[in-house]
């Protein structure tokens, strides 16, 4: 057993898996695998974070095109991606090796140009001596609604998550590609949306202030939640919006999206 965050450990496992597939462009097997190890003293340390103790070994392998060695030190990086523009946001494995560190764990690396990759994560087991394993908070409230919510990105595995995330906790959810998806999703009948959930920078004719505005002058009971992975200061730029408007910085963990589209809702000031 390990102390962890259900949601936190779905995204782990959602973009190690989008990784794997995206490198295996032909198809390929994808193996994902879990067991206990336990870990004696190392020297020098694997990895950093990496330490002896009991762990729950989880590891995602795939047969795709492997690593460049150039690329590996910075593999992990916020917003670095070796994709084409549009393509990818350099955000998924950011994420998850934020989530890895938050729950005390270490990632290691197996990559061989042309042969694959294999992920390793180590999560400390709960009360084991030399993993002292962590504590989550207890949700402070219910998070969970039943209010229509809009969700407009243009990164699908993003979209997908959030709108799995949502919909388990009792949201009826809409989703559209991009702005000129989102106004034909809202022309079908937007004044039953109560939250809009948009990416700030989109393809097409609308960007995610763009959308807000136009949405918000139709039903300005709207409430509207702008993400963005570029800056804090992306949000400045929407404050006109109105009191209903909130900035979600990117990249956000399944608890985070939760309290952020019920403060929104209840029209409290999002926690920060």
């Amino acid at each position: 057993m390990i102390h962890a965050d259900a949601g936190m450990m779905e995204q782990v496992l959602m973009n190690l898996a989008l990784y794997g597939r995206d490198a295996m462009p032909n198809g390929g097997i994808l193996r994902i695998a879990t067991e206990f190890i336990s870990i004696p003293e190392i020297q020098p340390p694997r990895a950093p974070g990496a330490r002896a103790g009991e762990f729950v070994f989880l590891s995602v392998q795939d047969y795709g095109t492997g690593i460049a060695p150039e690329n590996l030190s910075r593999m992990f990086d916020p917003f670095f991606t070796t994709k084409d523009v549009g393509k990818g946001t350099g955000l998924g494995l950011s994420t998850v090796f934020g989530i890895v560190n938050q729950h005390e764990g270490w990632i290691e690396v197996e990559t061989e140009v042309g042969y694959g990759t294999i992920f390793s994560v180590f999560l400390p087991v709960a009360n084991a001596p030399g993993g002292p394993g962590l504590v989550m908070e207890c949700e402070p409230v219910s998070t969970a609604g039943k209010e229509t919510i809009l969700v407009v990105e243009d990164e699908a595995p993003v979209r997908e998550l959030a709108v799995i995330v949502l919909e388990r906790q009792g949201y009826k959810v809409l989703e559209a590609a991009d702005g000129d998806e989102a106004i034909d999703v809202w022309e079908r009948g937007g004044l039953r949306i109560d939250l809009l959930l948009s990416d700030m920078v989109m393809p097409g004719s609308y960007t995610g202030r763009v959308l807000a505005e136009k949405l918000h002058c139709v039903k300005p009971s709207l409430k509207v939640i702008i993400c963005s992975g570029y800056s804090a200061d992306a949000g400045r730029d929407t404050d006109d919006i109105g009191e209903n408007f909130v900035f979600l910085q990117k990249p956000y963990n399944p608890r985070k999206l939760c309290e952020t589209v019920r403060q929104c809702l209840d029209a409290k000031e999002p926690t920060t």
